[in-house]
Parts: structure tokens; sequence; C-alpha cells
């Protein structure tokens, strides 16, 4: 409760500096087309202020998730780097989101109150996952789904439950400051809904298995994206550059900005039900040239993105609203990316107020099996299996069963 308590000043700063930006950002590239034009040297700025001041952090959520289980709080030069960072990736049109500013921004902060008060280093723990819930629950406005999520995100099958109430507090702390400050909270009205008859089930876990399907092929090409930049170019300063010429030009030849920045306008439409058949490929396209390149933010909005409108035009091709499909691909690719299953859950109920959520929790549940061991987060651990009640280990970089449930392992498969 007390590291709840004391991140309460935290996620004012969080929210505001984080979602005020980069509204501000996107209204800004949105009014002022010409800084798509600026993108390359933007990037170069960001590449330049990493090398010099966090050549080891390199700005990724992967950090948090290492602070969490390491029980290593980052440093505070994290902060703002990543918040300057990703407002000039969104202000000059690169393709992500912006929760990873928020998570590394509300982990950052909090592990260094921890150390000021000079708390212990499992303490200092719990105050960095009570920052991840805060900052993700001011960011979308879902404290239950924040909360879940940190808890479950960092070991997949291992919950601190400990942690719940503290994490809870944050998360609700971190809504009730973003409201009063003006930023509504993420919410939609299904506009069809369906009945949970056996043919429309049997047709959730058809969408559900396709979505899992996507979620492999995105994870993987977001992790294939930064591997291919270097071994073309491997210095870092012509990889950002040639990534945000890229962008440049995709955006003229498309004729559109809509796979700038976070594309919430794009999602919006697809929960209403029109969605642009290839809008799904052309977003992760743009998200991994953004992100691989060396560009900043988060992965879960384009995630979002890319979810909505696969599901509204994938849904009618079974027999299911477009505005349906949507809702579900949007969470359930969320599921098969994060591998956090009840977070997504909780996701649904509090974003579409609890319309369909049986169909929901199928389509979660069914991407979460599917989606194997790929994640979106290379530091990522999994306890157990997902097809049977057995234990996994990791070894060189791939997981397999074990029959030892509780069995936990390095990459080179040591105890």
């Amino acid at each position: 409760m007390s590291a709840a308590r004391n991140l309460s000043r935290n996620f004012s700063c969080i929210k505001n500096s984080v979602g005020l930006a980069l509204n501000w950002a996107n209204a800004t590239r949105a009014a002022q087309p010409w800084l798509l034009y600026l993108l390359p040297i933007a990037g170069l700025v960001i590449v330049f202020l990493y090398s010099h001041f966090d050549p080891d952090g390199g700005g990724s959520t992967n950090q948090v998730f290492v602070s969490v289980r390491e029980h290593k709080p980052m440093t505070l030069r994290t902060a703002p780097l990543i918040f300057a960072s990703t407002v000039m990736t969104h202000l000059f049109g690169g393709s992500s989101g912006r929760e990873g500013a928020a998570l590394l921004l509300g982990g950052s902060v909090s592990g260094q109150i921890g150390k000021v008060f000079h708390l212990e280093s499992r303490d200092c723990r719990l105050m960095t996952m009570c920052g991840m819930a805060g900052a993700f629950s001011a960011i979308f406005g879902t404290p239950l789904a924040a909360t879940i999520f940190t808890l479950e995100v960092v070991d997949v099958g291992s919950m601190q439950y400990a942690a719940l109430l503290p994490c809870l507090v944050s998360a609700l702390l971190g809504v009730f400051i973003s409201g009063r400050m003006g930023l509504a909270p993420e919410s939609f009205v299904l506009k069809a809904e369906v009945a949970a008859t056996p043919l429309n089930l049997v047709r959730v876990i058809l969408l559900g298995s396709l979505l899992a399907a996507l979620s492999i092929f995105f994870c993987e090409l977001l992790h294939a994206a930064p591997k291919l930049y270097k071994k073309f170019l491997p210095n870092a300063y012509l990889r950002v550059a040639a990534g945000g010429v890229l962008i440049l030009a995709l955006t003229k030849l498309l004729g559109t900005t809509d796979y700038n920045g976070a594309g919430a306008a794009v999602i919006e439409a697809a929960i209403d039900g029109e969605a642009v058949p290839y809008a799904f490929l052309l977003k992760m396209l743009f998200t991994a040239l953004t992100l691989g390149a060396g560009f900043k933010g988060g992965e879960i909005v384009p995630i979002f993105f890319t979810g909505a409108t696969f599901g509204c035009v994938a849904a009618p091709l079974l027999g299911l609203p477009p505005q349906l499909g949507a809702a579900l691909g949007m969470v359930a690719l969320f599921c098969g990316c994060t591998n956090s299953p009840l977070a997504s859950i909780c996701l649904a109920i509090e974003v579409f107020g609890g319309q369909c959520v049986s169909l929901f929790a199928l389509a979660c549940a069914v991407s979460y099996m599917l989606s194997s061991y790929f994640s979106l987060y290379r530091e990522q651990h999994f306890l157990h299996s997902k097809l049977r009640i057995v234990g996994v280990q990791r070894v060189h970089g791939h997981w397999s069963e074990t029959d030892a449930a509780h069995l936990t392992t390095n990459d080179d498969g040591e105890n």
C-alpha cells in the first residue's frame, strides 16, 4: 500500500507527459503534414541521445521485465529519454504506440523512489510493478486490465498476488488523475452483438485461430526487422535514417497518413464496421519499419489497429458482424502477442462495457493457446505449457515441455 501511495504524484506526471504530449504530437502532425519530411532527422537525434546517454538501455519495454524479474531498478535517465524519443517518433510520423513510453516512465520513476527510500530489492520490484500498473491504466483508462497485465505478463503462469492490492490502487490512482486532467478512458460501444449459440461459438473459435496465427506473424516480424536492418546497415545512424526515408516514401506512395502515428481514427472506424482490407498488413509493415530502425514507442496500440482492421475484414467471411469482429480482433490479437489472457478479458470488459464478454473470453482463450510460445517481449518467460498441465523450460532460445512443473532455466538451458 505504501508503494501505491508513493506513486500517486508520479501518475499525474506520467499521464500528463505521455498522454497529453502524444496527443499534441499527433494533432500537430495532422495539421502540419510537412513534419513527415523531418522523420529521418528526428531518427538521427534519437540515436544520438541513446548512444550518448543510455547506450546499454535501448528504450525497450524489455527493460521493465528485467527490472521486475531481477529486482534491479531502472536508471532515472530512462524516463526523459523514452519520453522525448517517443514524442519525436509520433510528431514526425513514425508508426508506434504510446504504452512503451508510459511503462518505462512508470517503471523508471517508481524504481528510483524505492532507491531514494532505501527499500529492499523485493520492495523496489513491487514499486516497479506499481509503476507499470499505474502507467498502463493512465494511458488506456483500464485499471483492472492494467493490474492483471502487470501481474501476469512478466512470467506467464505465475502471478505475485502480494502485488495485487498495491498495483490495483496504483492503477485506480492513475486513471483517476488522468480523468481529472481531461483525458478520457478508451471505451467503445459495440453496434452489433450476437448470441453465444453453438454455431457462433465455432465462428469465434475460427476467428481466434486466425488471430493466433496473425499474432505469431506480427511478433516474428517485429523481431526480424531490427535484425535485417543491422544485417544490411550496421551503422545505427544509417539504419534510422533509412527507416525514416522508407516510412516517408511509403506514406507518399499510398497517399494517406492512416498508418503513421498510433492510428486511433482507423481503430474507431473498424469498430464501426469499416476497414480497408489490407490495412492490417500495412500497419504491421509501418510499425516494423519504424521500431526496427530505432525509433521509439510501444507496440500495443499498433496491435489494436492490426487486430481491429483484420477482425473487421475477416469476421464477415465467417458469418460474424464486422463490428464484433473488429472488437474481438483488437482484444484477441493483444492476447496472442502478449500472452496475457486474463488481462485481455478484463480489457474487453472495460473497453466494451461487458458486451459479448463470453465471446471475448473464448476468442482470447483460443488465441492464447494457439499462439504457442511466441511473444512480443523477448524477456517474457513461460512457466507452464499452454497445452498440457506440465512445466516448460527454455533451451537455446526455444521453449519445450518438461515434467518439472516449476523448472526455470536461462537461455543456455542451465538451471
